[in-house]
C-alpha cells in the first residue's frame, strides 16, 4: 500500500476516533448530575464528588503529559485511556454510592490525561506544523458531532430506558474508538525531523519549556477560563432536573447538542482565522462568550431559555478546543515537550474546573443558583481582561516581530 493511501487511511480514522471519543466522554458531562440528583444526592455533595474527581486531573496531568511525550507509540497511549474510560463508565453505572463514584471520576480523570495529548500528538505527527491549525479544526468538528450524537442518544436512553443506561453506552462507544486506533498506521512516513522531535521522545533533558513567560500566562487564563465554565452546565442540570422531572435527560441532551453543533459549524473556522490574524485575537473572541453566557444563566428561568443560551458554549468550546494544542505546539516548536505543556495546560484546567464546582456547589446552597451564576459569570469577566491585556501572542511569525 503506497505512503498516500496510508496517509488517507490513517486521517479517517482520525476522524472517526475524534467522533467515538467524544461520544464516550459525553457520558461525562451533566448527565452525571441528572444521575446522581435522582439517586438522591444534594448540590454540595454532588459539587464535592465532582471536585475530588478533577483532583486527580491536577495531580496527573503533568506527569501523564511527561509519560505520554516519553513513550515513542501514542497508539498504546490513546488505547489505555480508552479503556480507562470505559471501565470508569461502568462503575458508575453500577455503583452510584459515593466510593465508587469517587474511583469512577478518578480512574476518568487519569484516563483523559492520557488520551488528549496523545490524540493532539498523533495528529501533529500526521499532518505537520503547517496543517496542524486547520486540521486542529477538523478533529473538533468531528468531536463536536460524536458529542451532539451522543447526547442525543444519551438523552432519549435516559428517558425512555434508565438514567445508569447512560453510562453503560458510554461504555459501548470506546469499542468503535479502540478500532480506529487500531486502524492508524504507527506513523506517516516520510516523517519531518521537526515533527519528531515535537511530538517524539524528548531531545533535551530538562523541564525549561515550563518557564516560558507566554506558557505562564495562557496557564493564568486557562484557570479563570474553567474556573468560570466548568459548574455553569452542572448547575443548571440541576435545576432543570427539578423543574422538569422524566423529561431532563431530554432537556440536558438539548444543552449539550446544540453547542456541539456550533463547535462543529465554527472550529474549522477558528482554525484558519488563528493562522491568519494571530491566538490571541480568536482567544478574545471565545473567551468572551463566557461572562454573557453566565449572565443569561442567572436570568434564565425556563428550560427553554437555558438550552438556547448554551450557544455560547459552543463559540467558548471551539475556541478552546482548538486553541489548547495550537499553543502548545507554538510554545514547544523543536523541544519534544508538546504533550508535556499539553499537560501543563491541562493541570491549570483541572485546578480551574476543581475550584468551579466546588464554588459553584457551595456558593448555589447558600446564597442561590442566581447568585452562583452572577460570581461565576464575573471570573469570566476577569479572564476576558487577562487575555486582552496580558496574553502574549504565540504564533511564531507574529510573536518574533513583537
Amino acid at each position: 500500500m503506497n505512503t498516500s493511501v496510508i496517509h488517507r487511511r490513517s486521517l479517517r480514522a482520525l476522524d472517526w476516533l475524534n467522533f467515538f471519543v467524544a461520544d464516550l466522554q459525553t457520558g461525562f458531562g451533566p448527565f452525571i448530575a441528572v444521575y446522581l440528583t435522582t439517586q438522591k444526592w444534594t448540590q454540595i455533595d454532588i459539587g464535592y464528588v465532582l471536585s475530588l474527581g478533577t483532583l486527580v486531573t491536577i495531580i496527573a496531568q503533568v506527569p501523564a503529559g511527561a509519560l505520554v511525550d516519553a513513550m515513542p507509540n501514542k497508539r498504546l497511549a490513546a488505547s489505555t485511556g480508552l479503556v480507562g474510560l470505559s471501565a470508569s463508565a461502568a462503575v458508575m453505572a453500577l455503583w452510584p454510592e459515593r466510593l465508587p463514584v469517587i474511583l469512577s471520576q478518578a480512574v476518568h480523570a487519569f484516563a483523559t490525561c492520557m488520551l488528549i495529548p496523545a490524540i493532539a500528538a498523533m495528529t501533529l505527527n500526521r499532518v505537520g506544523r503547517g496543517a496542524f491549525a486547520e486540521r486542529l479544526g477538523r478533529n473538533a468538528r468531528f468531536a463536536a458531532l460524536g458529542a451532539a450524537a451522543g447526547a442525543a442518544m444519551m438523552g432519549a436512553i435516559g428517558s425512555y430506558v434508565s438514567s445508569s443506561a447512560v453510562f453503560w453506552l458510554a461504555a459501548a462507544f470506546s469499542l468503535p474508538a479502540l478500532i480506529a486506533v487500531r486502524l492508524m498506521p504507527p506513523r506517516n512516513l516520510p516523517i519531518d525531523p521537526e515533527l519528531a522531535a515535537a511530538t517524539g521522545p524528548p531531545r533535551r533533558k530538562g523541564l525549561g519549556v515550563l518557564l516560558d513567560d507566554r506558557l505562564m500566562a495562557f496557564g493564568v487564563c486557562a484557570v479563570l477560563f474553567h474556573l468560570s465554565n466548568a459548574a455553569l452546565l452542572p448547575l443548571a442540570a440541576a435545576e432543570v432536573t427539578k423543574q422538569a422531572g422524566d423529561h431532563a435527560n431530554f432537556i440536558i441532551a438539548a444543552c449539550l447538542v446544540l453547542p456541539q453543533v456550533v463547535v462543529a459549524l465554527l472550529s474549522p473556522w477558528v482554525g484558519r482565522a488563528a493562522d491568519r490574524w494571530g491566538r490571541r485575537p480568536v482567544l478574545l473572541l471565545g473567551f468572551a462568550a463566557l461572562p454573557l453566557r453566565g449572565l443569561l444563566f442567572a436570568v434564565a428561568g425556563s428550560p427553554p431559555l437555558i438550552v438556547a443560551t448554551q450557544v455560547l458554549d459552543g463559540v467558548g468550546g471551539a475556541t478552546f478546543g482548538v486553541m489548547v494544542p495550537l499553543i502548545a505546539a507554538d510554545l514547544t516548536r523543536g523541544t519534544g515537550r508538546f504533550n508535556l505543556c499539553m499537560g501543563v495546560i491541562g493541570l491549570a484546567v483541572g485546578v480551574g474546573a476543581t475550584l468551579s464546582t466546588t464554588l459553584g456547589g457551595a456558593l448555589a446552597s447558600e446564597m442561590g443558583v442566581s447568585s452562583a451564576f452572577l460570581v461565576l459569570a464575573g471570573c469570566g469577566v476577569i479572564a476576558t481582561l487577562l487575555v486582552a491585556l496580558a496574553m502574549p501572542e504565540t504564533r511564531p511569525q507574529m510573536a518574533a516581530a513583537e
